[in-house]
């Protein structure tokens, strides 16, 4: 289910970059080449290329701004090092080179992210809603860069299998894939912090098999990725605070409690776009993914999952709504939020496979547009 559906969109995908040609016209590293799929590794797929090449130069670069202000040149030490290494491992025992390589790590990536939300769903509503989830993974606004040389299917990937290990009492394997994932997203502090409510409440409980132990060792080790990097960045730098001043500084990226994101949904639906980063087309989709989330958020409640996603998915959308950022990119960060899909998919599994794929094919021919064309070349991925 997910990897048809996926081909479908990712065809007409490659179809539009062909028949617009605007690739062409744009330089290689952003959003350019010389053939309509070099795009895929355009953007942050330059840099993670970079990364997996040379390393890493974490230091910050200080720059007289026009305003006589002081700026921060980026650098690489704002991606997180689990994808680069992958791509680098990979490269050398396959000599795929760098580009096949991270394609190679996304494309299996996110088919084990589609088989751990396919159990994961399996487990409220059987296999049909499973396999509903699936291709809603495949077809998501933001799904182009599942096949990307992007890191989200890695950490969609590495987040629903620690939730699924939650949900099934093995807590050392959440632990250390909750680690992981901090090795590879900055909100990867959502997962940690579902996996320590979801353990404390088993303890609370007294339901836990396996005692005290292995819920209090997981989340000893749940956060020890994240903060080891963040860690190591800070000490390069000379400033353990170096990682967000960076991501402030040099990509405009921080916590501002919504103050962005309420501007850019009091301006859009209004045609303004006096606003950071302003990229119409995508924005739109971006408000319109926005205002699906919130409306799916109390649907999901309702079907009183497990706290590990509940906690997972507010902490998701808090982190990503709460931030500045260039909000073409918001259908792409919500791509975690995986279990948004269950009350869709609880849905969908009304409908035999028949119309299921029927409904999704559809979709799936859309989402060469609206999840993969608008954010590579409309916008910013």
């Amino acid at each position: 289910m997910y990897g048809t559906l996926k081909l479908i969109g990712f065809s007409v995908f490659m179809y539009l970059l062909y028949s617009a040609g605007d690739y062409r016209e744009k330089h290689p590293r952003f959003g350019g080449g010389d053939q309509p799929w070099d795009v895929l590794a355009t953007w942050d797929g330059w840099w993670y290329q970079q990364i997996a090449e040379h390393g890493y130069r974490p230091e910050i670069v200080q720059m007289p701004g026009a305003t006589g202000l002081i700026t921060l040149k980026g650098n690489s030490a704002a991606f997180f090092p689990l994808y680069p290494a992958l791509i680098r491992l990979v490269s050398e025992v396959t000599g795929l080179g760098l580009y096949g390589a991270g394609l190679l790590v996304s494309v299996v990536a996110s088919i084990v992210a589609a088989l751990g939300i396919y159990a994961v769903t399996a487990r409220f509503g059987g296999r049909r809603a499973g396999l509903a989830a699936a291709g809603l993974w495949a077809v998501w606004p933001g799904s182009g860069v599942e096949w990307a040389v992007y890191s989200d299917s890695l950490y969609v990937a590495l987040a629903v299998w620690a939730c699924h290990a939650v949900m099934s009492r093995r807590w050392l394997a959440a632990g250390l894939l909750t680690c992981a994932a901090g090795l590879n997203r900055p909100t990867a502090v959502a997962l940690i912090a579902a996996l320590a409510v979801a353990a404390l409440l088993a303890l609370h409980r007294h339901r836990d098999r396996d005692g005290v132990l292995r819920p209090l060792a997981a989340m000893a080790v749940a956060p020890l990725g994240l903060i080891s990097y963040l860690g190591w960045v800070g000490h390069q730098m000379g400033d353990y605070g170096g990682y967000f001043k960076l991501q402030s500084g040099a990509w405009a990226h921080e916590f501002d409690y919504g103050r962005h994101t309420l501007d850019v949904l009091t301006s859009v639906p209004v045609g303004h776009s006096d606003y950071l980063s302003a990229w119409p087309f995508a924005d739109l989709i971006g408000v319109g993914v926005v205002l699906l989330a919130l409306a799916l958020l109390p649907l999901l409640i309702r079907l009183r999952p497990p706290a590990v996603l509940v906690v997972y998915t507010v902490l998701t959308l808090v982190l990503v709504l709460g931030s500045q950022q260039i909000f073409g990119n918001v259908s792409r960060y919500l791509l975690p939020v995986f279990p948004l899909f269950l009350p869709l998919a609880l849905a969908l599994r009304r409908l035999s496979a028949i119309h299921q794929f029927t409904l999704l094919g559809i979709a799936a021919l859309a989402s060469g547009s609206y999840a993969g064309y608008a954010l590579f070349e409309l916008g910013v991925p």
